[in-house]
């Protein structure tokens, strides 16, 4: 469920209206984010702390002081006068300030990398611009991640973001995550946000609950809490033949690492059995790269998959367009298992009437990014959300709307639109929409409803984005689509830990 700021402010004041002490709330979301900070960067470096006179400073000065306790050298920034700190945080500042303190003459030597920015100013209670003293140090912020490459992590919400509409103010803090706390905020799933909020993590508090009425019931964040229970477990008994048999079908010539990629993706996914189906002419070279786990198998025509065994299709990377368009556009729209639909059979669904999926005999997944989106239906407009919506609707299928915030709309009215969590700008490269693909088409061979899938998948494979950069040797710029299916691994156990 999403809250907007009034909301939230409205629920956390009658909890403290009804006799709750506010200083354990802080408590907990202080060391949420300190746990949050820790999981992104497990090894401690500089840690600058920027507050202001709220209880957002408070927060952020509960969480330096864990942070502090493991290690990390720190420096902190007031952008007002001590004697106008709220009580709360006054109190906070105390507490700080008696730790040990660490060294902070060379915070910008190599040595004490990572450096980290903890945006405390202001929280979702904030109105309009930046006031004097906020704008200089969120200037300050912003600055430091282009001169000594710190990354931001904004509490609640980046400073000078309008916590409703999402629009950024002059100055605004941009942050490179944000950590929002009991609930994910109206503004910070805005479009134009984006580039503000950063990758969004929620800091749980599970005492603040909405009132009744409140809230976008329609609309979740995606994180590893709002996945449980949706991913499958195999039983003890479980064979390939019981995990899922996979058919994919792409890779046509000039194209064929894209089947690769999306084969490569569902083994990992955990898939008991992946076959690349090739035509005649692409069959000796994609046999050639295939993985030794995945097999490929070589058709005449594409119409022959009707008769082969597979529990679900994945169609479209790399599958380019030809004589055999109306072989994909019979199995798009006639085949009766689910199927996830990608690339140029997106595109091949945009030349002809994609509403005939509406009748389509099993459930269709989706995947468009916004280009693709706008081929399908030139038409629709609004903000992503409401265009993955329409889609899904006039399609009776399930959206997952690629991007930095990938939207997973359902055709069902009764299932909330989720909006992923994870990921990274790394992920700008092609190929990783083929990795998706795979995956998604894994989940659900192994029994996963195509909606769960598509918020199971998108999180995944954020978040082995996430683990390739953080804890390997990749870089932002470095990143392959290739990289990802390594660290499906690690993010599934991520995801059984509900980790951030």
């Amino acid at each position: 469920m999403i809250l907007n700021p009034e909301e939230i402010a409205e629920a956390e004041n009658q909890l403290i209206a009804g006799g709750v002490n506010p200083e354990p709330l802080m408590d907990e979301a202080g060391l949420g984010i300190a746990k949050a900070v820790s999981q992104f960067f497990p090894n401690p470096g500089t840690l600058i702390i920027f507050i202001g006179s709220g209880h957002n400073g408070g927060d952020a000065l509960v969480a330096a002081k864990h942070l502090k306790k493991n290690g990390w050298i720190t420096q902190l920034r007031l952008a007002t006068s001590p004697d106008q700190l709220k009580p709360l945080t006054a109190k906070k500042l105390h507490q700080f300030e008696r730790e040990k303190i660490n060294p902070t003459s060379e915070i910008y030597e190599p040595q004490h990398h990572p450096l980290i920015l903890l945006d405390g100013l202001l929280g979702i209670g904030a109105v309009g611009g930046l006031r004097p003293g906020y704008l200089e140090a969120a200037n300050e912020m912003n600055e430091l991640r282009i001169t000594h490459a710190a990354h931001t992590f904004a509490i609640d919400i980046p400073s000078g973001l309008d916590g409703l509409s999402g629009e950024p103010y002059e100055g605004a803090v941009i942050a490179d995550f944000t950590l929002t706390i009991a609930h994910p905020k109206t503004g910070l799933l805005a479009d134009q946000a984006i580039n503000n909020v950063g990758r969004l993590a929620l800091i749980e508090l599970p005492s603040i609950r909405p009132l009744p009425g409140q809230g976008d019931t329609g609309a979740m964040l995606i994180t590893a809490s709002s996945l449980a229970g949706r991913n499958s477990r195999p039983e003890h008994d479980a064979h390939k033949g019981t995990c899922g048999r996979i058919g994919i079908i792409g890779g046509n010539n000039g194209m064929n690492g894209a089947a690769i990629l999306a084969s490569t993706g569902a083994a990992r996914g955990g898939a008991g059995l992946v076959t690349i189906i090739a035509r005649e002419d692409s069959y000796q070279r994609l046999a050639a790269m295939a993985p030794p786990e995945i097999m490929v198998r070589c058709v005449k025509s594409y119409a022959q998959v009707s008769d082969m065994d597979f529990d679900t299709l994945a169609i479209g990377p790399g599958l380019g367009q030809g004589s055999w368009d109306d072989e994909i556009l019979d199995l798009l729209v006639s085949d009766i298992r689910p199927t996830v639909v990608d690339a140029d059979a997106l595109n091949l669904l945009a030349r002809n009437e994609p509403s005939d999926l509406v009748n389509a005999p099993a459930p269709r997944l989706l995947t468009p990014h916004s280009g693709e989106m706008h081929r399908l239906c030139p038409e629709i407009s609004g903000s992503r959300r409401e265009r993955a919506e329409k889609l899904a609707g006039m399609t009776g299928s399930t959206v997952l709307l690629k991007g930095a915030r990938t939207v997973v709309a359902s055709e069902s009215e009764t299932t909330p639109t989720g909006f992923n969590s994870t990921g990274n700008n790394g992920m700008a490269t092609g190929g990783v929409g083929d990795t998706l693909t795979g995956l998604c088409s894994a989940l659900i061979g192994s029994g996963v409803s195509v909606y769960d899938a598509a918020c199971v998948g998108s999180w995944i494979n954020g978040r082995a984005a996430e683990h390739a950069i953080f804890n390997d040797k990749e870089s932002r710029r470095s990143l392959l689509a290739s990289d990802l299916p390594k660290h499906y691994g690690q993010a599934f156990k991520d995801l059984e830990r509900y980790s951030f």
